[in-house]
């Protein structure tokens, strides 16, 4: 069923807010083509909270220290708002070069396991390509035969 999520920053400058996720925050990443970079992001997991109206969403990256995280990026001089105390987690916000916010907290509540990729798809993919070995040796054999 579900493998993953995948969240959409939208940015004034995103080429700006791409170079700080790959090399501030150093998150690996493929290049979909053109300079379009797809980032990895470290185990996630979601929330629903009441809302008069559906349809909005957020992003929260999480640290496991608040404080270590404010520091090393304001020796960066990446704009940092101050640490605020939730109950549920200390929450910061740091400002994207292309002038967008994210929070980042460290979470007090409990957290799930990380849920696992499905195994059965990869098995199958496993046993196609053990599979497609096999065909090509025969087939190599069968043509050295003759």
């Amino acid at each position: 069923m579900i493998t993953g999520a995948h969240s959409i920053l939208y940015s004034a400058n995103a080429d700006a807010d791409r170079a700080f996720l790959r090399d501030v925050l150093g998150f690996p990443h493929v290049d979909a083509g053109d300079g379009w970079l797809i980032f990895s992001l470290p185990p996630s997991e979601v929330a629903v909270h009441p809302d008069r109206s559906s349809g909005r969403h957020e992003l929260y990256l999480m640290c496991d220290d608040v404080e270590a995280f404010v520091a090393a990026m304001r020796a960066r001089r990446i704009p940092v708002a101050p640490i605020a105390d939730r109950g549920w987690g200390r929450l910061t916000e740091i400002t994207l070069p292309g002038g967008g916010n994210v929070g980042v907290y460290e979470p007090r509540h409990a957290r799930p396991t990380p849920a696992a990729a499905p195994k059965a798809r990869t098995a199958r993919v496993k046993r196609s390509t053990k599979a497609a070995r096999g065909r090509a040796k025969r087939a190599t054999r069968r043509s050295r035969r003759r």
